[in-house]
């Protein structure tokens, strides 16, 4: 036991200074309870999926500048399919947006991989195409989603033979987290194909030279981006029921929080558990800054203060890294 906690100190660490937080936010605000938690983790539940998003990509070595707006564009494809329609609809609507994210991440990896064109300029451009499409699909906040995929996200996991006492505190944005970021990324990371994202990640010449095949281990890297990212516009429309074209602040929180949560920003280091903790260690931040009744607009630079902070230092230790 010791010695996990040992080999994942950093992890170890994060979730202590949740657990702080979570006494701070208690005391800042004595009634803050079972609801509060699930309204917390409602709203964490997109930044989440685009922290995911980026951390496959970072631990290959590279980085996803479009996250945000492939959130966006998916968002509003799924609200607009879904608008007017029947519920059984959003049975085929989830999986086509989920196929359209992993085709389009997986677009962004042939780009690279074809063009050579360093990964921070290819996905700054499809950034750029990604929106545009966003605001042509939906040019303003609209359009609808299924009941059942709203109430996957609203309110607590009710369990049987639990006093509602305890399972107020299991909301079901959390368990929708667990078990997607759980389908994919568990059997990956056991994987040769896992093996093959943190090799390329720690160096693509040594990788290559150990005959892991790098380019098609670079496309999916980009590919389950992609699918992470529909993940997040998925869950967007289902918290908020309608499609929002303009990218939230996802890509920097997202990136803050795959630093904080002790992925190497060179690659081939870390997990996803440390980015999901740091995020839900950014977003309570938030939150205590809005209970002491801090000025939005403040709240909003100390928090811009924060994310690129830490980018800052995730960029220092990868360039001493390199250099060592």
């Amino acid at each position: 036991m010791i010695r996990t906690l040992r080999r994942h100190a950093w992890v170890t660490g994060l979730v202590v200074l949740l657990a702080l937080l979570f006494v701070v936010t208690k005391l800042i605000q004595p009634g803050y309870g079972a609801a509060d938690f699930v309204s917390l983790t409602r709203a964490v539940l997109p930044y989440a999926f685009a922290v995911a998003a980026q951390t496959v990509v970072v631990i290959a070595g590279g980085i996803d500048l479009s996250v945000a707006s492939m959130m966006a564009l998916t968002s509003v494809t799924a609200a607009v399919m879904m608008a007017g329609a029947s519920e059984e609809y959003a049975l085929f609507v989830v999986p086509f947006v989920l196929l359209m994210g992993f085709c389009l991440g997986a677009l962004n990896g042939i780009l690279i991989v074809v063009s050579r064109v360093p990964d921070i300029v290819v996905t700054l451009a499809t950034l750029f195409m990604l929106q545009g499409a966003a605001l042509l699909v939906l040019n303003a906040p609209g359009g609808g989603a299924a009941e059942w995929l709203k109430a996957l996200v609203i309110g607590p996991v009710p369990i049987p033979f639990l006093p509602d006492s305890v399972d107020a505190y299991l909301p079901k944005a959390l368990l929708l987290l667990v078990v997607c970021l759980a389908v994919v990324w568990i059997p990956l990371k056991r994987s040769r194909t896992g093996l093959s994202l943190y090799a390329i990640g720690s160096s693509e010449l040594a990788a290559f030279r150990s005959g892991v095949p790098v380019a098609r281990t670079k496309i999916l890297a980009y590919a389950l981006s992609g699918l992470f990212g529909a993940m997040g516009g998925l869950s967007l429309t289902m918290s908020t029921g309608i499609g929002a074209p303009i990218p939230g602040p996802y890509l920097l929180a997202s990136v803050a929080a795959v630093v904080l949560g002790g992925v190497t920003l060179g690659g081939g280091r870390g997990g996803l558990l440390g980015p999901i903790v740091a995020v839900f260690v950014l977003r309570l931040v938030r939150t205590d800054l809005t209970l002491l009744a801090v000025d939005p607009n403040v709240t909003t630079i100390i928090e811009g203060v924060i994310m690129v902070i830490v980018v800052m230092l995730g960029a220092f230790l990868a360039m001493r890294e390199k250099r060592s």
